[in-house]
């Protein structure tokens, strides 16, 4: 039955490009379009993050080019990597451009695909599972929860220039959004945190920071606003990292399933203990 599904899936044609999302890291997160793009792919030019095990599916004859961006190291700059799409997409390739997450979220898809559009190259978007929301689901962790939020805000910490971003209203944020994830945010949490504060949310709201969601080197700290940043200095933990500053990270010690199949013994649901259960 699988196979009969994915053969009747649109094909990655020659001359054209995919930009696809590989998920958080876990290769059986890939859909079964990207499966099908990575198995046809002349060429797939892949990011830093994304897991090498999900190129493990690329066709035997497949060239491999990596254009991951990782800050504070030597990386090909944006423009370049989007007209190296065109070059190979003019050749006549079949171009699989491999992105961590969603193109589409904090993934520059959206600058490749206008790049691809100024071109005349044919291309498509094949979404992934971002980490904000996979990566913290493998640690536990839900975006959402009935009992405690109906809204969840997405960031990034920081811009092309690598600072935090000032276009972002700290004070909304704060205020207004019960449950923050953030992406690229390790590096600059002290003024993140410092600016969440500063907007009234309480120094002891638990935070997460998940490193290396989804893979086998996956690890998971729980701290508060207030203690982040030495929490993070101590644990000696480095990006890539998701953080989230809510009330749902205290879901982790009932839902770290993970944890579960490792032995750990889960908690009953810390709200219902509570009393904070909603009718």
């Amino acid at each position: 039955m699988l196979n009969s599904i994915v053969s009747h899936l649109p094909a990655l044609e020659p001359g054209s490009v995919w930009l696809v999302g590989a998920g958080p890291g876990d290769p059986g997160l890939l859909t079964l379009l990207a499966a099908r793009g990575l198995a046809e792919a002349d060429v797939i030019v892949h990011d830093a993050l994304v897991n090498e095990d999900c190129l493990r599916l690329a066709h035997p004859d497949a060239e491999l080019e990596y254009a991951g961006k990782r800050g504070g190291k030597p990386s090909a700059k944006q423009r370049d990597i989007s007209l190296r799409l065109v070059e190979l997409a003019r050749a006549g390739k079949r171009v699989l451009r491999l992105k961590g997450g969603d193109p589409f979220v904090f993934g520059r898809g959206g600058e490749e695909a206008l790049t691809l559009v100024e071109h005349n190259i044919p291309f498509r978007i094949v979404p992934g599972i971002t980490a904000g929301i996979g990566g913290l689901a493998y640690a536990g962790i839900p975006v959402t929860h009935r009992e405690i939020n109906h809204a969840v805000t997405f960031l990034t910490g920081h811009d092309s220039s690598g600072i935090v971003p000032d276009r972002i209203d700290w004070e909304a944020i704060g205020k207004g959004s019960p449950v923050i994830v953030m992406y690229m945010a390790m590096k600059h949490i002290a003024q993140i945190s410092a600016n969440l504060i500063a907007s009234g949310r309480s120094p002891s709201e638990p935070v997460a920071f998940v490193c290396n969601a989804a893979t086998g080197a996956q690890q998971v700290l729980e701290t508060t606003l207030g203690q982040a940043t030495e929490a993070v200095t101590a644990s000696g933990l480095e990006p890539p990292a998701v953080v989230v500053v809510g009330e749902v990270v205290r879901l982790r010690a009932s839902l770290d399933w993970l944890g579960a199949l490792a032995g750990r013994r889960l908690q009953p649901d810390p709200f219902r203990q509570a009393g904070q259960v909603l009718a």
